[in-house]
């Protein structure tokens, strides 16, 4: 038999299978049929090595089969982390990731979006800091930590509960003078939780707590928060001790920072003072904390957004789906 010189088409592999042309069609767009003709169709197409033709496929259907992804920073181990997950939750459902760095640019989150809306993409997965941002409402999308508006719901891990373990956390451990750093988007999200859950669980554990609260120097370049925190630290420093003994960050990078901050002023992590961040980054992507955490569930947060995107539109999908998170012990606290 003559070898076959071009690309194998669905009449190959409908010949191939010994099925119609209307069952191979199914299979490749995820329509259900019985399960000898779909073994018999998949079977066919790894013989004959058949590739799907995305482009055909999304004219017939009028889709791209592509999602935008628009985060802040890919630098960033946490949005990174994002990326990472979203993009796996596309390619099971045979998507393709357009990714876009905004590098905390609000002008440039707007052309992203834009961008994404002029390539016809099938939704728009955002985590964005541009208070005035417009998505079309013809354009499925899915909010990260913040709300947008009606047409577009926001996925979050629970921040506020986030907060409170952390603050029961640190009692439990022996801490009696806690505090909260921050530094972050002046604009209202779900991550001001963490703080509102801090504070809530000290007031009613009847625990001292400090709050140190900054916002992104973005516009400001000769603004620096380190300062500012070491400044705050240094006023809680006498004799070489410091009167705060547990300090939750609003993120690990920050935790990380208090971290070698406090060891450049000769205080003790976590003997001195424990510290508990939020993110639950590891060196590396999979090894070790980076601290003592309240762990995200980022890849069910993933694929909450991706799941979102492609199902059908309906009125009762919830303004705000919020998902559980835990503690890690990462070495800046008692064991």
């Amino acid at each position: 038999m003559a070898k076959q010189t071009t690309a194998p088409t669905m009449k190959d592999v409908a010949k191939e299978a010994g099925v119609s042309l209307g069952t191979v069609s199914k299979v490749i767009n995820g329509i259900p049929v019985g399960e000898e003709y779909r073994k018999k169709v998949e079977q066919a197409i790894k013989t004959l090595d058949y590739r799907i033709n995305s482009y055909a496929k999304g004219l017939k259907n009028n889709r791209t089969y592509t999602v935008a992804v628009i985060l802040p920073n890919l630098l960033n181990p946490f949005f990174s982390m994002v990326a990472h997950y979203i993009n796996r939750a596309l390619v099971k459902h045979g998507y393709r990731m357009l990714l876009c760095d905004t590098d905390y640019d609000y002008t440039k989150e707007q052309e992203m979006v834009q961008m994404a809306e002029q390539n016809k993409v099938d939704g728009i997965i955002a985590l964005t800091y541009n208070p005035d941002l417009k998505i079309s409402p013809n354009v499925r999308s899915v909010s990260i930590d913040r709300y947008l508006s009606g047409n577009t719901p926001c996925v979050a891990s629970d921040n506020y509960n986030g907060g409170r373990l952390a603050a029961q956390k640190l009692v439990e451990n022996g801490c009696k003078n806690l505090a909260f750093l921050r530094i972050g988007s002046p604009i209202v999200g779900e991550t001001n939780k963490r703080k509102d859950g801090f504070v809530a669980a000290c007031e009613a554990m009847g625990v001292r707590c400090e709050i140190k609260n900054l916002n992104d120097p973005w516009d400001n370049g000769n603004f620096d928060p380190m300062k500012e925190f070491e400044a705050f630290l240094t006023e809680h420093l006498h004799d070489g001790k410091l009167d705060i003994d547990g300090i939750f960050c609003v993120t690990d990078r920050l935790a990380y920072q208090i971290v070698q901050l406090l060891k450049s002023m000769g205080v003790n992590v976590p003997d001195d003072v424990q510290v508990i961040g939020f993110d639950g980054l590891r060196t590396f992507g999979d090894m070790n904390y980076y601290c003592s955490t309240i762990v995200q569930p980022v890849e069910a947060m993933a694929e909450t957004c991706v799941n979102l995107i492609l199902a059908e539109p309906s009125a009762t999908t919830p303004a705000l789906l919020c998902l559980p998170v835990s503690y890690a012990y990462g070495g800046t606290t008692k064991a």
